[in-house]
């Protein structure tokens, strides 16, 4: 599996690790304080680092992650576990955040998430937020032998190397195809434009093209539709519409809906497969398969926005 490629056995991770419930189905940390990263971001060694576990049982973990680190949690630790997963499950992308938590003398924030929300998100992206996040290198601590779990995380990385290789042209470098995969998640997302760094994908991939490669190296290998010349780092895929096609048909189940959505004319109603079709021999269809991927991204942020509206609504 290629995210084994990225486990890390770093004892500064493991001990911070070590102070959490351990039923965890998986741990990762990321972002630029784990990889180094140029621009604003690149003083790794005082930078946050952020986690993510994900746990099968969110309210047994949680009761468990009370009693233990009490003060990590803000005003809703007095209304128990059940209201924090439920807070976790139901606003914002299915994640639960501590932030500004010291750690073994290193500033850190973790999210949780339950399993199965986690599995559907690497699917189908619904979110495209931890799924998003596992898209680029990032360093795996724990991770238990669910076999669901490993299936998705392969399936979302073959989805956003097929979601990439359609709006790349025919031949192109390691690079190209590492920035497109890099930017999926940031697709759309007003936070590019508005509060953090414009050349934030390229600051990221620059300094890690080995981790990338690392990363996808077997995704791109083992797929029959791409030339992958590793010694000049460049690759070559079908462009054909049947090629197209078969690629279209394999994407996520939210961006077929949005390509859907931007193609069927109103009242025509037709099903994703007939849009797809049409898209695929399209001379346009990189261009509209990144505008479904904007959509996505967008859909997801304003579903945030308005799942944290109503959530302070009712807390106020």
């Amino acid at each position: 599996m290629a995210l084994q490629a990225l486990q890390s056995s770093g004892v500064a991770f493991r001990k911070i690790l070590s102070h959490f419930p351990e039923e965890l189905s998986l741990a990762f940390a990321y972002g630029s304080g784990v990889y180094r990263q140029v621009g604003p971001s690149s003083d790794q060694k005082n930078a946050m680092l952020d986690f993510v576990f994900a746990v099968d049982d969110p309210i047994a973990w949680h009761s468990k992650n009370l009693k233990k680190n009490w003060n990590h949690y803000s005003f809703l630790k007095v209304l128990g576990p059940k209201l924090i997963t439920a807070v976790q499950n139901n606003y914002g992308a299915g994640v639960y955040y501590n932030t500004l938590i010291t750690c073994d003398g290193r500033l850190i924030k973790y999210g949780v998430i339950s399993t199965s929300i986690l599995i559907e998100d690497l699917l189908n992206w619904n979110n495209l937020y931890i799924a998003g996040r596992l898209q680029k290198p990032v360093k795996i601590i724990a991770m238990n032998e669910n076999v669901a779990l490993r299936s998705a995380l392969d399936k979302n990385l073959k989805s956003a190397v097929t979601t990439a290789f359609l709006m790349l042209p025919e031949s192109f470098s390691e690079e190209d195809l590492f920035i497109e995969i890099a930017g999926l998640s940031y697709s759309g997302d007003f936070r590019m434009v508005v509060g953090e760094d414009k050349t934030k994908v390229l600051n990221i991939v620059k300094p890690n093209i080995a981790h990338f490669r690392e990363l996808y190296d077997s995704t791109l290998q083992e797929n029959p539709q791409v030339v992958y010349k590793v010694q000049q780092g460049r690759l070559e895929i079908d462009k054909s519409p049947e090629g197209q096609f078969t690629q279209l048909m394999t994407l996520p189940k939210t961006l077929q809906q949005q390509i859907n959505h931007i193609m069927d004319p109103p009242g025509k109603n037709r099903d994703v497969e007939e849009t797809l079709l049409q898209v695929a021999h399209d001379p346009d269809c990189g261009e509209v398969v990144r505008q479904g991927m904007k959509k996505t991204v967008i859909y997801s942020s304003l579903k945030l926005h308005k799942m944290w509206k109503g959530w302070l609504r009712k807390t106020s």
